[in-house]
């Protein structure tokens, strides 16, 4: 298989959930860009995030253009239809060259048993022991190994596979870049069982340039890795040797490479994440979860004033409306509300201590990962404010563009891809 657009070998997914900050991302990928690494910038955002927001997907675009334009950035961009499903879709298809196709309602929905055993007559080499390279041990599985993965995954697959489909017959084949996401499930998938989901996807004539496994461990929005790093790295170093081994031997897109979700904040793995990419020469794409909106927040709050005023409005309201705040994400935040200060505590607050408490440094005393994950999930307070909330990123613009462009080159691409 092949795409007539190419993504390069590291990609970053660069949400901009409020479309003011493209400027200060596009800055953190030129350094990057400077000391030699080429990042290719993602703008993603989600229809969720579009109704949230009240905005179109016409508006993500319009931000990273005029960004391209204004640092005269000659390197490719996308912007990313993050999420969307064949009901989502069609409201990207003039704004967007790079679909992650949202599959996680069809997994574990039982795939019809003829077609199961179709797929396993298909695929022999699947069953008995696999020899991967970059894979230590052989595996083995057996026949009934493979029909229960292939039950769990051909619906989604399928699925994802209509949705290209239907992307292509309105854009053309070879006009975007396509991600298949298969991490939202219950566990994470073993070797064989991500070499099932590549033949799948091989067999749907999906040419995949992403896929996006689920990994050990938890990725919750906004803070670092929680889990076993040792076992998250080897897992990740399987993951590489099996999309190698895929590429040959279904021919799938030469550039096909691991996609992350919910990548930003991992700081504890991205030394092993490296370590493999430098290992094996690898590609990678991260997909950010709010750090962007963070990053205005703790500019709002650095700047003191009614900067600061706001973002401690923004807590409060936020501490007032946390259940049904927190209720989307359940799965993916960890907060400790013994540890979330009052708002009274908040309000005396100078811009270093909300700023201390915010920001993700973890040697600092001062660092709150709940109230972190609070004003994560908070950014629909911001939302509700509209316009209100848009002029004071305007007015405080120096401080939030500075953290915005630190964060995401000095906490993410460097340790990333550069390293030192």
């Amino acid at each position: 298989m092949s795409n007539a657009l190419r993504l390069g070998r590291y990609s970053f997914g660069v949400g901009d959930r409020f479309a003011h900050q493209a400027k200060a991302q596009l800055r953190a990928c030129a350094q990057a860009a400077a000391r030699g690494v080429e990042v290719t910038p993602v703008w993603n955002k989600s229809h969720r995030e579009h109704t949230i927001v009240g905005s179109r997907p016409a508006s993500v675009l319009a931000a990273a253009q005029a960004a391209v334009r204004e640092l005269d950035w000659t390197k490719p961009f996308h912007v990313d239809a993050d999420h969307i499903r064949l009901d989502t879709v069609d409201e990207f298809i003039d704004s967007s060259d790079f679909y992650t196709l949202d599959v996680a309602d069809s997994i574990g929905q039982p795939a019809d048993a003829g077609e199961v055993r179709a797929f396993v007559e298909r695929h022999p080499e699947l069953v008995g022991r696999l020899e991967i390279p970059g894979i230590a041990e052989p595996f083995e599985t057996t026949r009934a190994d493979i029909e229960r993965v292939a039950s769990k995954y051909l619906k989604a697959v399928g699925e994802a596979g209509r949705i290209y489909r239907h992307v292509a017959s309105r854009k053309g084949e070879g006009n975007f870049i396509t991600e298949v996401s298969m991490d939202e499930t219950d566990s994470p998938q073993t070797p064989p069982e991500l070499l099932v989901i590549l033949s799948a996807i091989a067999d749907e004539r999906i040419p995949a340039q992403t896929v996006a496994p689920k990994f050990t461990g938890r990725f919750n929005k906004g803070v670092d890795y929680v889990g076993d790093v040792a076992q998250f790295e080897k897992e990740f170093g399987d993951d590489i040797a099996v999309i190698a081994h895929a590429v040959s031997a279904y021919d799938l897109p030469d550039n096909l490479k691991l996609s992350v979700h919910s990548g930003s904040d991992k700081f504890s793995i991205y030394a092993p994440v490296r370590r493999a990419l430098a290992r094996t020469g690898a590609g990678l794409h991260v997909k950010t979860a709010g750090t962007t909106w963070l990053e205005e927040i703790t500019g709002l709050a650095e700047s003191g004033g009614e900067g600061l005023r706001l973002a401690k409005e923004i807590y409060a309201v936020a501490l007032d409306d946390i259940e049904a705040l927190c209720a989307p994400y359940a799965a993916v935040i960890d907060i400790d509300r013994a540890k979330l200060p009052s708002k009274e505590e908040v309000q005396g607050w100078t811009p270093g201590q909300f700023t201390g408490a915010l920001r993700h440094d973890l040697l600092s005393e001062r660092y709150n990962p709940s109230l972190r994950q609070l004003l994560h999930v908070g950014y629909k307070v911001a939302a509700r404010m509209g316009e209100r909330y848009l002029r004071m990123l305007e007015a405080y613009e120096p401080a939030v563009a500075r953290n915005v462009t630190e964060n995401l080159y000095e906490r993410h691409l460097k340790p990333l891809f550069i390293g030192g």
